[in-house]
């Protein structure tokens, strides 16, 4: 297969990613927000963000069972319609002063992330092997895109209907319809391996390779100190430091684009740092966000955190993905990318979790401190492993 053959399906893959993933943004938003106001306390304000995250954890097993069986693409669709519905009972659980019924909502647009996730792996293999790291980096960028629509969503959707976000879960709603409509255009390539996959090994003897092992760490960690950080912030912002909801929304925005902007840069990244060096100017970045926040709670203070705290993400998170295919065989790769996506938003829902907790218990500061314990686990997993990636 020649290069340019795969990539009409990686940028159809990459403007799916950025409608559909749209909806997460603007729940990152709001969620917490609503989350106080329909709770009618602090602490279980995070409580929806979580759920987001704990659906995605539960919901990486059926997206991967569907897709070995049903393929992609209509995976891909069905769970695209759940979004789209689980934004349906969001606006109903707003008009019925709902917070169960917001949660569930919450973590139903949870399962819908979870399948929307392996479009990186179908933009993979839609490419040859060597290439995939830049099809990842394709479709990650369209990340930009979502990080600037969500939020607005929220707000031009905000006075839509006499219920206060009711009108931003009716435009989340649309976003899922036209990203699905989309995906009637993708083409999956044939599956990778498929006549290995009985030779398929056990789990136990995948992770005794401890690149895989290294690949999944570092996704893990990306995520719990970001979503840990991120999902605490619009509480601090807003509600503790007296911050407007228009700069909250602008601190978000950046955030998000920087999870995602570096992916422009990646191939070079790659041919000059290597998977190694790109894994520790991650942990550099996420130190640098720890060292901003317990000085600084200024607006620029915030922006400066988050926006590290994204590139840090983006270099983690993309250095564990271009690692993980070279860690299996032929016909292990829903198996090998279950155990990773099921690992990575598992820590990542405890993160979320946990946040709630410590925005309300402990200082801003002090949030920032405990970032330092999974960077730790970080820097010992690089030691651990010194074989060249």
């Amino acid at each position: 297969m020649r290069v340019s053959e795969g990539y009409p399906t990686v940028w159809l893959l990459a403007l799916v990613n950025a409608i559909a993933l749209s909806a997460f943004p603007m729940m990152l938003l709001i969620g917490s927000i609503i989350g106080a106001t329909l709770s009618g306390s602090e602490q279980w304000a995070t409580l929806p963000i979580a759920l987001i995250v704990i659906g995605t954890a539960c919901g990486v097993i059926p997206a991967s069972r569907g897709m070995a069986r049903l393929g992609r693409r209509w995976t891909f669709l069905l769970f695209a319609l759940i979004g789209a519905f689980a934004c349906l009972l969001a606006a109903r659980a707003l008009a019925s002063a709902s917070f169960p019924l917001f949660c569930l909502s919450a973590a139903i647009l949870g399962t819908t992330n979870a399948a929307l996730q392996q479009i990186r792996f179908a933009a993979m293999e839609s490419v040859p092997l060597e290439k995939g790291p830049a099809a990842a980096s394709m479709v990650m960028c369209a990340g930009i895109i979502a990080a600037f629509l969500g939020p607005e969503l929220a707000l031009a959707g905000q006075h839509l209907f006499p219920v206060q976000y009711v009108g931003s879960f009716m435009l989340g709603f649309a976003c899922f319809i036209i990203g699905g409509s989309l995906l009637l255009f993708y083409v999956p390539a044939p599956p990778r391996g498929r006549e290995h996959a009985h030779n398929a090994r056990p789990l136990r003897a995948m992770l005794a390779n401890p690149a895989l092992v290294l690949a999944i760490a570092s996704g893990a960690i990306a995520f719990v100190v970001m979503s840990f950080v991120m999902t605490a912030t619009p509480i601090s912002m807003h509600l503790h430091h007296g911050h407007s909801l228009e700069d909250t929304k602008w601190v978000i925005q950046s955030h998000i684009a920087a999870m995602f902007l570096p992916s422009l840069f990646t191939a070079w990244l790659f041919r000059w740092l290597a998977i190694r060096g790109l894994m520790i100017a991650g942990i550099a970045c996420y130190a640098l966000t720890v060292l901003i926040g317990l000085y600084d709670v200024s607006v620029l203070g915030f922006w400066g955190q988050l926006v590290m705290l994204g590139i840090g993400w983006n270099f983690l998170f993309i250095s564990g993905t271009a690692l993980l295919p070279t860690t299996y065989r032929e016909g292990e790769q829903y198996r090998a990318q279950a155990l990773n996506d099921s690992v990575v938003f598992g820590t990542q829902a405890i993160a979320s979790l946990s946040a709630g907790w410590a925005i309300s218990a402990v200082s801003w500061q002090t949030v920032m401190l405990l970032c330092l314990v999974p960077m730790a686990v970080m820097i010992a997993m690089l030691v651990w492993h010194r074989e060249p990636l």
